[in-house]
């Protein structure tokens, strides 16, 4: 039988995964809060809605793809939050990058609702949310995303299944830390390189063939290069991503220092102007320090 999904946010991330439940002939519910982006997805068969509890009403599984906590909390809780609409027995896959913390406090939530919860944030960004390239990192119950990885299965092109809930959330953390710190570094590098007269094209080559070299690096140092910041992955988000990765790695004794500094580049790049840029916009307040 075909889950009937709900989807919860439709930005960068959230459309494309809509799209690919619909290719796949999932009965598909959105609701995002400005409705007018939702509207291409009616044309392709999805039940548009005003609230996050209409969206999960007749839902078997409610994905969420939000920015923050606060945002996921706002989506879930509250007299029209989809806990409030979705079935007992139903599950609900919370993709954002959040907090442990609020992890764990939605699964009591949801708990309460007789629901069962993983979380299931993602690696990849635009191109892969919408050729159904994700990877699924999940926390929760084994038996619990047997039940739903149909539809996972449908967005993705791999889901691990790494532990108990909270597992998916703090893996990812860890995940954007790592990249966050990377393209915070290869802006400082580049507009070194930039000013110091090296060729950049010849400098870059070595870079990216090199040790240093990684698919993000080659990724951003070509966005960085032609200055195109249209949005891959929010700058604005990976200077959340980066406090909330220092604030869960303090919990466990943990001082995340890269995680910092790095933090302080994409703030910077925020009040620049750069806040709704792809992150690789990060390098231009550092361009244009003087000597």
């Amino acid at each position: 039988m075909t889950l009937r999904v709900a989807v919860l946010g439709l930005g960068t991330m959230g459309m494309g995964m809509a799209k690919n439940l619909l290719k796949a002939g999932f009965s598909v519910s959105v609701y995002n809060r400005t409705r007018a982006k939702a509207e291409q997805l009616g044309a392709a068969g999805a039940h548009i809605t005003d609230t996050p509890a209409d969206a999960a009403r007749d839902a078997e599984v409610a994905i969420s793809m939000l920015s923050d906590d606060d945002a996921s909390r706002r989506t879930w809780t509250g007299e029209h939050g989809a806990l409030n609409g979705v079935k007992p027995g139903a599950v609900i896959v919370e993709s954002s990058t959040v907090t442990p913390a609020w992890i764990a406090e939605l699964a009591g939530l949801s708990s309460e609702h007789g629901l069962s919860l993983l979380d299931a944030p993602v690696t990849g960004s635009r191109a892969q949310a919408e050729g159904g390239q994700l990877t699924f990192l999940v926390g929760g119950d084994a038996s619990i995303l047997e039940r739903v990885r149909p539809a996972l299965a449908a967005m993705s092109k791999e889901i691990v299944h790494l532990g108990p809930v909270g597992s998916g959330a703090r893996m990812k953390l860890i995940n954007n830390f790592l990249c966050g710190v990377q393209v915070a570094s290869l802006a400082e590098g580049l507009a070194w390189i930039e000013r110091s007269g090296l060729d950049r094209e010849q400098a870059l080559y070595i870079l990216c063939k090199g040790a240093p070299g990684s698919p993000l690096i080659n990724a951003i140092s070509a966005r960085m290069v032609a200055a195109t910041y249209d949005v891959n992955f929010l700058l604005s988000l990976m200077s959340k991503d980066l406090r909330y990765a220092v604030a869960d790695a303090a919990t466990l004794g943990v001082d995340l220092r890269a995680a910092k500094t790095a933090e302080t580049r994409f703030v910077e790049a925020a009040s620049a102007g750069y806040a709704d840029k792809d992150m690789s916009a990060v390098i231009e307040p550092i361009r244009v320090q003087p000597r």
